[in-house]
């Protein structure tokens, strides 16, 4: 089992912080924030990290190394000489899909460096089962809404699969907000034109039509660092 953590952002809403640092190495509580999903990938058995950059990417491995003193291995897909710059979330992982593939892996960890999230567990059991699993091309971890995404994304039917309004969610289910943490199939992203910008919804969407997203929520403390002001609250927290 692989991982990805998308780390490709321009980071607008952190300026004037992400003039000089890329938002996912900004330091949280005394590490950069990325670090936070690199040891807890290495907590649960991922040797092998993939990090897509495009804004100021020759900081990460200047910051970072090689990982090994973290346990890891690192390899990095480097966007920023893409003709259009940065290739979004879906872009970005179609990119790296070699990289993500390398030793005959089919499913790999997703995490978006910009998120918080201290107790997750990447646990090694789940992504067992989800990679055995014929039906599934992605599982998703939701939380909670915050107030500034109050309407969440998708809502979570009996059987444990994600639901859109495009899909099947009826307009009084109640909706839950992705993470930016979960378990995806090589094969989501195979048909993506190479080098071009996709976002990650449009293959959601793609999976919960055909009834291959499971979803299930999360309940421990998860923060989205979208401005300084949620970065100073969480270097100000004991």
């Amino acid at each position: 089992m692989r991982a990805i953590i998308l780390a490709a952002g321009r980071g607008e809403r952190m300026r004037p912080l992400t003039d000089t640092t890329p938002k996912p190495l900004l330091l949280v509580q005394g590490k950069p924030l990325i670090v936070w999903h690199i040891e807890a990938l290495a907590a649960g058995g991922v040797r092998d990290i993939v990090i897509n950059t495009a804004w100021l990417s020759e900081q990460f491995p200047a910051t970072l190394g090689d990982g090994s003193r973290y346990g890891v291995r690192l390899h990095f897909s480097d966007e920023s000489r893409e003709p259009g710059g940065a290739l979004e979330t879906a872009g970005g992982i179609r990119k790296a899909l070699p990289l993500l593939r390398d030793g005959g892996a089919e499913s790999f960890w997703v995490a978006s460096a910009d998120v918080f999230v201290p107790g997750f567990r990447f646990d090694a059991e789940a992504a067992a089962r989800f990679a055995a699993d014929p039906q599934l091309d992605g599982r998703l971890w939701m939380v909670a809404n915050s107030p500034h995404h109050p309407s969440g994304d998708f809502a979570i039917d009996a059987q444990g699969l994600a639901l859109s309004e495009r899909h099947g969610a009826a307009p009084e289910q109640p909706r839950l907000t992705w993470s930016c943490l979960g378990l995806f199939k090589a094969r989501l992203f195979d048909a993506l034109p190479l080098g071009q910008a996709v976002r990650l919804r449009h293959c959601l969407e793609d999976a919960i039509g055909r009834r291959a997203l499971a979803a299930e929520a999360y309940h421990g403390a998860w923060t989205d660092v979208g401005t300084p002001e949620r970065l100073a609250r969480l270097n100000q927290a004991p």
